[in-house]
């Protein structure tokens, strides 16, 4: 007779608090599958949710201070940034391309074999650009497939379509990293505004704007084609790590939405992505 003995996968998570780590905490963090190591700039005070989880405290600007963190990794997921869209050159030149070299350089050396990378929708913005606002109603005659040019919005987008032509790069030049996954990672929320009138009611909470008003319809409208719910997010950050076929790919990040723009047949038919949630669901923000 034999036995099996199942060993969880040390993954490292870079970028561990923003919306996008502390979605994979909320939904992946229990699963015994599953051992994590979350790298973020700066710890949680032990108060706060994500007080209770060890950090490894370091900056991906700093090669010598986030090497070790690799160390006995089967993954990286790669989630810290500069992750704002008006930034400028001087902003996401060190964390976006010095520290996404510097990542991808520690998994090569630490012989890590699965990368997983937080791109952008922001990659293929020029296309919203372009077709704004129509884009946003229903059964608008667009879909973007992760083959088709690359639109890069701003700086941001910019560096994003660098992360993932680097990470292709290593993917076919080192033995390390073996799998490289770049996610076109769309609307992500926190956890209190995981919905699609989330962003709008964000807004409305910073005294940015009144709901009811055009531009809260309007970013509603954009959420419903963009959500990318958190535990269908965290559902495809698991397709990546379950999966051990692709070598080097783009899969974008985006729920069921009725409106998206970004098709998931892709993420579908390779890792085997089946999102949960439906932007056109919701006709009013939860009470």
């Amino acid at each position: 007779m034999r036995f099996w003995i199942l060993i969880a996968v040390n993954i490292l998570v870079t970028g561990a608090y923003g919306r996008c780590g502390t979605a994979i905490i909320d939904h992946l963090h229990e699963n015994p599958d599953y051992n994590f190591t979350y790298l973020n700039r700066s710890d949680r005070p032990s108060h706060h949710r994500y007080g209770e989880f060890d950090t490894y405290v370091a900056d991906i600007a700093n090669y010598e201070d986030i090497r070790p963190a690799f160390d006995g990794q089967d993954a990286v997921i790669h989630l810290a940034a500069y992750p704002y869209t008006d930034g400028s050159w001087d902003d996401v030149l060190v964390p976006n391309i010095t520290g996404m070299y510097n990542v991808l350089e520690a998994a090569r050396d630490a012989e890590v074999g699965s990368f997983v990378f937080g791109s952008t929708n922001h990659v293929m913005g020029g296309y919203e650009k372009e077709h704004a606002p129509e884009i946003y109603q229903p059964d608008y005659p667009l879909k973007l497939e992760p083959s088709d040019p690359t639109r890069p919005d701003s700086y941001y987008g910019a560096t994003k379509s660098f992360g993932e032509d680097l990470g292709h790069y290593y993917t076919e030049t080192y033995d390390y990293p073996s799998q490289f996954y770049a996610l076109r990672i769309c609307t992500v929320l926190p956890r209190q505004f995981d919905h699609p009138y989330g962003a709008a009611e964000q807004q409305v909470e910073q005294g940015n704007i009144e709901r009811g008003t055009e531009e809260y319809h309007r970013i509603v409208d954009r959420t419903k084609a963009t959500w990318n719910s958190r535990r269908d997010f965290a559902h495809l950050i698991e397709c990546c790590l379950e999966d051990e076929t692709v070598e080097s790919s783009i899969f974008h990040g985006v729920s069921n939405n009725d409106r998206r723009w970004f098709s998931i047949q892709h993420s579908h038919d390779q890792i085997g992505y089946h999102p949960q949630d439906n932007g056109e669901e919701w006709n009013e923000p939860p009470t």
